[in-house]
């Protein structure tokens, strides 16, 4: 409960580092994101770290091992960055509860005989410019140097936002890590959802983390005055939509861990008097089974042809976006589950809907995550809470964890 309480002090501080508003904004590489990572260095020292700022604008706090496995490094951490008006928890929870886990892991003078570190990336959320991930990216040697020529709302590019701030723009090339040396990655996150909420538990062990994919459908008819085109022969592409998109709801709801949603939704000619000739939508699809995913997509594409053809319209379809679904360590979920087991009396396990910087770090090592429950399983918004005692336990769960790895 201590650490807990400690951890809920340090967020209520760190919150502070933000644009003037309603709940959190803190954007990389920004003078918020700067006081933000000198609490972060504070937090870090206290666990007897050595701290630097990376050529991407990791804050990371190393804890040198002592033993045969010192040359290899096990990474905790997660991402100081807020959505706009977001909450005190996303992100920064998990920089906190790693600085706390490592410091309850190995204290009194014990020390790790593989050597530790906890990163604090710079932008996961990908608000101010429209890229993510840079940090977990650089380590990896995955990142595309053609995002240092994006540019946010202020026409400031990502390579000089990231100069100014300290990093090194021409040496993130030589942060990529050799997979060999790092043991493993651990995330702690707000769920997100309500499933912990629901079961009556503090702490979840992720699965794993799901795929996604974004697609766009654009179906083309044929417009006309809707006063004098008979029902009958209408070549109306928002009703062939509708068709689709309520379908997409009807067999996604069939399946347990698949997700389907529909965002965004474009007319034309977008008149009260005319029958809509092109119609555009989204269709976003998650699940933490890759094949899964793809057999729904391939089900609702011959479903959509099926309509289009049926309402006498042409439909293209294209696929903006992929991710693919990275699963969770099996012997790091064995040694969580038994550390939640211990500390909660049972433990749960469910798959991530959302994406992490844990995403991007599975192509370098194995990865871990823990979800702690968060009330109303509300996130990005003012609202986000977890309590201090769901803190302490999971921080409790990650120090065991670290002592038996």
């Amino acid at each position: 409960m201590e650490t807990g309480l400690t951890a809920e002090n340090r967020l209520i501080e760190i919150a502070e580092c933000s644009l003037p508003g309603d709940g959190v904004t803190r954007f990389p590489f920004t003078d918020e994101h700067s006081r933000a990572n000198h609490l972060i260095a504070k937090w870090m020292r206290q666990a007897g770290m050595e701290v630097w700022l990376d050529a991407a604008g990791t804050l990371i706090g190393r804890l040198a091992g002592q033993g045969a496995r010192a040359s290899q490094t096990f990474i905790l951490g997660s991402h100081q960055d807020s959505v706009l008006n977001g909450g005190g928890f996303d992100g920064i929870m998990g920089v906190a509860l790693a600085c706390l886990a490592v410091e309850q892991a190995f204290a009194e003078g014990t020390e790790p005989d593989f050597s530790i570190e906890v990163h604090a990336y710079a932008d996961e959320e990908g608000v101010r410019f429209p890229t993510a991930l840079l940090g977990p990216r650089a380590l990896v040697g995955s990142y595309d140097p053609q995002v240092f020529k994006m540019r946010d709302n202020d026409n400031v590019s990502l390579k000089d936002a990231l100069a100014a701030f300290g990093g090194k723009p021409g040496a993130i090339h030589s942060l990529k890590r050799n997979p060999d040396d790092t043991l493993g990655y651990l995330e702690m996150h707000i769920e997100q959802g309500p499933v912990l909420e629901r079961e009556n538990l503090a702490v979840g062990v992720v699965t794993g983390i799901c795929g996604i994919e974004r697609n766009t459908l654009t179906l083309h008819g044929k417009t006309g005055h809707a006063g004098t085109v008979p029902m009958q022969g209408r070549r109306d592409a928002l009703v062939a939509a509708a068709r689709i998109i309520f379908e997409i709801q009807k067999e996604a709801k069939k399946l347990e861990d698949l997700r389907a949603t529909t965002g965004t939704l474009s007319i034309l000619p977008g008149a009260v008097n005319q029958i809509p000739e092109i119609v555009s939508f989204s269709l976003e699809i998650r699940s933490p089974d890759d094949a899964g995913r793809n057999g729904f997509r391939s089900f609702m594409i011959d479903y959509a042809n099926s309509i289009a053809e049926e309402q006498g319209c042409r439909i293209t379809v294209e696929q903006t976006y992929e991710q693919p679904a990275q699963d969770c360590d099996t012997r790091f979920r064995t040694l969580l589950e038994a550390a939640s087991t211990s500390i909660q009396g049972r433990s749960i396990s469910l798959p991530s809907g959302a994406t992490h910087d844990a995403s991007a770090m599975a192509a370098l090592c194995p990865i871990g995550m823990l979800f702690v429950r968060c009330r109303d399983g509300v996130s990005h918004v003012p609202e986000e809470y977890a309590s201090p005692e769901d803190m302490g336990q999971a921080i409790e769960i990650a120090a065991r964890f670290l002592r038996t790895l």
